[in-house]
């Protein structure tokens, strides 16, 4: 087990490279000037060229994709052109935002989607399978943010029991555990908590479906054991294919929530990216895609790791 995940861990090293060039690259040959939240209208080619140099534009990509490595590699992801702060505070302040809000909508999502798969696999073929497939599928074709705007109108505009915007009182974005912080996490979490519902309920639905099917199930009741013990084996043999398709939501979640974090205005990676892409801000935009980039991996390898754990015959194949 040893070997494999140092294996694994020597195999994530040139990936995490690969991003860091492909998220430097991607930001780079996108359209548009660096420097125009910060340059005036009417500035002078002087001063433009001086603030080229300031930020290192004036070098090549080769030099500045090694300079901003080397800087990353130390923490420094260098300092945002529109507001001066440094990228990887506000960086680290929104991912703690955004982490939180996707690990809610996951356990969300996990639970009622092995709910509704494990369900609709056992009673494969009646009402409740179709039921229950019916509802994953709705659950994967409605768009989020859609989703999202119709529960702002229902449950914060006509009800008025839920808060519509924010992450606290007042607009605040320092988190803390009471009840009217968790009462603006409940609506962003259940609208991103849809997507992977669906997923992980029609993944577990075909992964239930199947091993009832096997041979050895047939053998197990065959010797008397009750359906609780049935079950037992079934929810064994699903668990490492549930669990890595849950891993992939989760990183999907952490990149991918930059439409639920705007509707509702949720300060967020998802919040901040979309940003940096208006203000045109490099900095802010590069530290913030590798970030979520290296989460993604990072959280990839554990999947594996975890997975392998509770099914060996990972490690074989």
């Amino acid at each position: 087990m040893l070997i494999y995940t140092a294996r694994r861990i020597l195999y994530t090293l040139p990936i995490m490279l690969g991003v860091a060039l492909v998220c430097f690259a991607l930001v780079h040959i996108s359209p548009g000037d660096p420097l125009v939240s910060v340059l005036p209208p009417d500035a002078s080619e002087e001063l433009r060229l001086r603030m080229m140099q300031i930020y290192g534009f004036d070098r090549s990509y080769v030099e500045q994709f090694l300079i901003w490595l080397g800087r990353a590699l130390q923490g420094d992801l260098g300092n945002s052109i529109a507001t001066g702060r440094p990228v990887a505070a506000e960086v680290w302040g929104a991912v703690g935002n955004t982490l939180m809000l996707a690990v809610v909508a996951t356990i969300i999502g996990f639970t009622l989607g092995c709910l509704f798969g494990f369900v609709a696999g056992y009673f494969r073929d009646t009402w409740i399978d179709k039921l229950a497939s019916f509802i994953s599928v709705i659950g994967v074709s409605v768009p989020h943010y859609w989703l999202g705007m119709v529960l702002v109108i229902i449950f914060s505009v006509q009800l008025n029991w839920l808060p519509a915007t924010g992450a606290g009182p007042g607009g605040s974005s320092a988190w803390v555990w009471d009840w009217e912080h968790v009462r603006h996490l409940i609506l962003p979490a259940v609208t991103m908590s849809v997507i992977p519902m669906g997923i992980v309920a029609r993944t577990v639905r075909a992964l239930v479906a199947d091993i009832l099917s096997q041979e050895f199930v047939s053998g197990l009741r065959a010797k008397g054991l009750l359906d609780r013990g049935v079950l037992a084996h079934v929810i064994k043999n699903a668990a490492p294919t549930a669990l890595a398709v849950m891993g992939l939501q989760l990183g999907y979640l952490l990149g991918g929530s930059i439409l639920i974090e705007t509707v509702f205005s949720w300060p967020g990676t998802g919040f901040l990216l979309g940003q940096a892409i208006f203000q045109r801000d490099l900095p802010l935009l590069q530290g913030t895609i590798l970030v979520l980039a290296l989460f993604f991996v990072v959280l990839n390898l554990l999947v594996d790791v975890v997975q392998t754990a509770l099914d060996p015959r990972v490690q074989r194949s």
